[in-house]
């Protein structure tokens, strides 16, 4: 019963490149793309992506032309090969977070840079996709300049997608930290809680946390939700996957099977958890709550169980 199948992509998936990663290590190749007048770069500032259109509520992507991204690619920051179009232009990512100001890097008109979360849900899945693997991947290049196991100094190898450390020679690869997230199910209710971390605002939303070392993805599931509710829960089901680099992480999702019913929050982690009827969940203000924003794949969780429950 509780096996609901995805019924569209989460966001941030459906990207429209092939990351080439057989040619990463082609230094040729790699140095071809980067000097083509034709490549385009996906610029980083402090985590935030290049739109245009925000303002209006209609944003995109801005990709810049190698001409337009000179000044950008000249801050010194790292860089890396994100993968190639349908028609064969490459596509790179830069960070530039060593300007304070990066509008003057840019030709005038160009855009702004602006928190991708905000805007995600309104952007074409292909640019969302994009410009959030270029946040990730620039997260984990700025903060792995260093090897964790000597302390030595990295250097970029496969056109920036990995690290080789100069002192012992670990090779180091870009980390995405596992994430479950649940939709805990008893018959005709959900289980929602109230985060710690959102204390002004009446949303309630999926259980979610980290995987651990040596644990399977289902025994995460089962854990996370009776460490934060006190609800044993049973059969569990998968249903998608979202990527998530805010700041490394991907979203595993999943719906469960509720064994019990009593609720004992842990206080560290949730100000509140209920039970919701389906009712309350098809009018929340009505009920007093909000729902998770419509781009999240916690959303996508409860609109799917939603759909596939009984009218």
């Amino acid at each position: 019963m509780l096996s609901i199948p995805a019924s569209r992509p989460n966001a941030y998936t459906g990207s429209p490149l092939d990351r080439v990663s057989d040619r990463r290590d082609d230094a040729d190749f790699v140095a071809a793309a980067l000097a083509d007048p034709a490549s385009l770069i996906a610029p980083v500032w402090r985590a935030k992506s290049l739109l245009r259109g925000v303002e209006s509520g209609a944003p995109e992507a801005v990709l810049l032309t190698r001409e337009a991204a000179e000044a950008v690619l000249m801050t010194g920051g790292p860089w890396a090969l994100l993968g190639l179009r349908n028609d064969g232009t490459a596509v790179f990512t830069v960070d530039c977070s060593a300007a304070e100001d990066p509008l003057p890097l840019l030709p005038e008109g160009y855009g702004s840079f602006h928190d991708l979360r905000a805007v995600a849900g309104l952007l074409p899945p292909g640019e969302a996709s994009m410009l959030a693997h270029a946040r990730g991947l620039m997260h984990w290049r700025t903060r792995h300049r260093f090897c964790g196991v000597c302390g030595q100094p990295c250097e970029p190898r496969s056109a920036g997608n990995a690290m080789s450390c100069t002192g012992c020679g670990a090779q180091h690869f870009p980390r995405t930290d596992p994430a479950v997230i649940m939709l805990v199910v008893d018959e005709d209710r959900v289980l929602l809680g109230h985060s710690t971390r959102f204390p002004n605002s009446t949303m309630y939303s999926t259980l979610a946390g980290f995987v651990e070392p040596g644990e399977s993805l289902e025994e995460a599931v089962r854990r996370e939700v009776h460490e934060e509710t006190g609800v044993r829960v049973g059969e569990v089901f998968y249903h998608s996957s979202q990527p998530w680099p805010f700041p490394a992480s991907i979203m595993l999702g999943f719906h469960a099977e509720a064994l019990s019913q009593e609720i004992t929050i842990d206080p560290a982690e949730l100000r509140d958890a209920r039970w919701f009827t389906r009712d309350e969940i098809r009018n929340p203000e009505s009920a007093g709550f909000s729902l998770p924003r419509v781009d999240s794949i916690a959303r996508r969780l409860i609109e799917d169980w939603l759909q596939g429950a009984p009218a």
